[in-house]
């Protein structure tokens, strides 16, 4: 087995690290694969603007990472904000179901499946049931009903082959809308703060709305400082198209609606169906709340919700070693400090064909063993073919990035190349010094030498043979090697 290593210098040397990474992996049939920054770096909504935009390319995407609840955790925060919902319960078990939906007392009622998914409805069950959204008539049929959907997995078009497992169902009472519509308020960086948007065609993809009908969609901003005004909803119901007798009360549950969205830091908030309902009030059918990730520190109350079932295992085990993590569809596993730093060092692996397989931003305060928790995230996935490792020593020191990778090389047993930028404090003689006393545990052989003002450092594990390459801006990334670097 042998290393290899490089020394570059500045963002120049990120370029050219990233773009023979890349290269390499390339030549050594490294397989393309969905771009990974339209999972990082999320597009703006395509329902601003004045038109609806067109899918834009991958790496024009952006996303925003935030918390989502299950529709019955939703609806509960709509009911405790005085806002009309249909009465339901949710059930852990068929029998519990049967109780529920006796209790209810309807024979018309719904059993739907809480999965954090998208197209429930059409989704199917690894049982062979058809449909996470179900119509029934009595409580019998709504424990037979149920005992299909709990404890399997739901596949929908988001869910892809992995599927999400539905432990629990919500059963409500069914209602006959007259009319229905869709409202929602989301931050939009556009409008730099809220926007309440509708359309008087609801219970629909409103993105196909907006692809057909973009007349159809009323966007309506809001001052986040001076906060949300009667005339403002007054306005939107009524382009909605809410019958005169009723816009009051759709403006009110707007209002209601908007305080509910500053109140929890919610990122975004969306009704589809509103309706107009056979008795005449208007009621939230469905709730969709996100909650901005950042604002969990003041709210427990939303967090603690948080289902660890519905999302990726990887996620789960960064958010237990403090990480901040995305993974992605790309080859090249990243690890970076500072968000800003990550997205860079993504653009610059795309620009040179590559694609990340995934966001990890270690942060600046990161310890050795996170950096090891961070390479345990990263080569959980299968794609991954080469590591990046970009740190930038600010505050994040860089000592304690080397360390925590000679950690995970002798823990991990890392078989793939790892190519390592370190730039910044600690100084060269604290780094040499570190050093030292890493490579004597963990059996590493060492030889450096200084040039216009790079530090290259070449080791090697037990039994790696003793690699120097002379030119230093002409690295190799081996198949099965390592590379590291120290720029003091």
């Amino acid at each position: 087995m042998r290393a290899t290593f490089y020394a570059e210098q500045g963002d120049m040397a990120t370029s050219l690290i990233c773009g023979r990474l890349t290269a390499s992996l390339r030549n050594s049939g490294g397989r393309n694969s969905i771009s990974s920054v339209s999972k990082v770096l999320g597009a703006p909504s395509g329902l601003f603007g004045g038109h609806v935009s067109q899918a834009q390319p991958p790496h024009l995407q952006q996303q925003q990472r935030n918390l989502s609840l299950h529709e019955y955790m939703s609806i509960g925060l709509l009911k405790e904000a005085g806002i009309s919902v249909p009465a339901g319960m949710v059930a852990s078990s068929s029998e519990e179901a049967y109780a529920v939906a006796k209790q209810i007392g309807s024979k018309d009622l719904v059993v739907k499946a809480q999965v954090l998914a998208g197209g429930r409805g059409k989704g199917t069950f690894e049982g062979g049931l058809k449909g996470g959204v179900r119509i029934v008539y009595s409580p019998e049929e709504a424990r037979d009903i149920s005992s299909q959907m709990i404890g399997r997995k739901l596949y929908t078009k988001q869910t892809g082959e992995a599927g999400r497992i539905c432990n629990q169902v919500f059963i409500c009472e069914r209602r006959y809308p007259r009319r229905e519509y869709y409202f929602a308020i989301t931050m939009e960086r556009s409008y730099q703060g809220p926007v309440l948007i509708g359309s008087s065609q609801g219970g629909v993809n409103i993105e196909d709305v907006a692809a057909e009908t973009p007349d159809a969609i009323v966007k309506e901003p809001i001052d986040i400082v001076e906060g949300i005004k009667l005339e403002q909803v007054v306005k939107v119901a009524q382009r909605m198209g809410f019958p005169p007798a009723l816009v009051n009360e759709a403006a009110e549950n707007m209002i209601k609606l908007y305080n509910l969205f500053i109140k929890y830091d919610a990122s975004m908030v969306e009704i589809n169906p509103m309706v107009e309902d056979s008795s005449g009030i208007v009621m939230c059918m469905d709730a969709k709340i996100n909650f901005d990730s950042n604002a969990a520190y003041r709210q427990n109350k939303v967090f603690e919700m948080r289902d660890w079932s519905q999302e990726d295992p990887r996620d789960r085990q960064a958010a237990k070693a403090d990480l901040n993590y995305i993974g992605l569809d790309g080859t090249i596993g990243c690890l970076v400090n500072g968000a800003g730093l990550a997205m860079a060092t993504m653009d610059i692996i795309k620009l040179h064909g590559g694609t990340p397989a995934n966001f990890l931003d270690v942060g600046g305060g990161a310890t050795a063993h996170q950096v090891t928790e961070a390479f345990k995230l990263i080569t959980s996935d299968r794609k991954v073919q080469a590591i990046l490792v970009n740190i930038f020593g600010g505050i994040m020191r860089c000592d304690v990035i080397a360390q925590g990778i000679i950690m995970a090389v002798r823990d991990l047993d890392l078989k793939i190349p790892i190519v390592v930028r370190l730039q910044g404090s600690p100084t060269e003689l604290e780094v040499e010094t570190h050093r030292s006393r890493a490579a004597s545990r963990v059996q590493l052989w060492c030889e450096h030498r200084c040039s216009d003002g790079f530090l290259p450092i070449w080791f090697k594990l037990k039994r790696w043979k003793r690699n120097i390459k002379k030119d230093l801006r002409t690295p190799h990334c081996r198949p099965r090697g390592a590379g590291l670097l120290w720029v003091g």
